[in-house]
């Protein structure tokens, strides 16, 4: 778990090495995941926005987060509220929210992905569906003229 004790702070900086597990459940109703637990480097996992795979991306991030019991340091996005009988910080909240910023929106699986067939939901990357090529409507008219003689 992430947390800091706020009663250690009182003789100076303290050094925390934590890790934040791939499984927390902070993260479950996201529609990315953390592929490998988060130390001071972290690796999330998404979908191809083409083909649906499974996609791990490294992701680094700053994290700059104020806790403040100050009611006007809370405007600034990178605060949060501080309980006046605290004496732990959990750092997970701050750690999601910047995890999500900096993953990108859209991910692909490579840059040659051909994605999935819209007819049949194939994935095109391991071969040809076999469906017919879809008819653009906007050629029907020059399709029924042919064949027609023309005067």
């Amino acid at each position: 778990m992430l947390q800091v004790d706020l009663r250690e702070l009182s003789s100076g900086p303290v050094d925390t090495h934590a890790e934040l597990a791939a499984d927390d459940p902070l993260f479950e109703p996201l529609e990315v995941a953390l592929a490998a637990p988060v130390r001071q480097l972290g690796r999330v996992a998404g979908e191809c926005r083409r083909c649906l795979a499974p996609v791990a991306v490294a992701v680094a991030a700053d994290i700059d987060a104020l806790f403040t019991q100050d009611p006007d340091a809370l405007e600034d996005p990178d605060s949060y509220p501080l309980a006046r009988d605290a004496t732990q910080i959990d750092l997970r909240p701050a750690l999601r929210e910047e995890l999500l910023l900096a993953v990108p929106q859209w991910v692909v699986c490579r840059e040659d992905c051909r994605g999935l067939c819209p007819r049949c939901g194939k994935d095109l990357n391991a071969g040809p569906c076999g469906c017919p090529p879809a008819a653009d409507p906007r050629w029907q008219p020059l399709a029924a003229l042919k064949g027609k003689p023309r005067n």
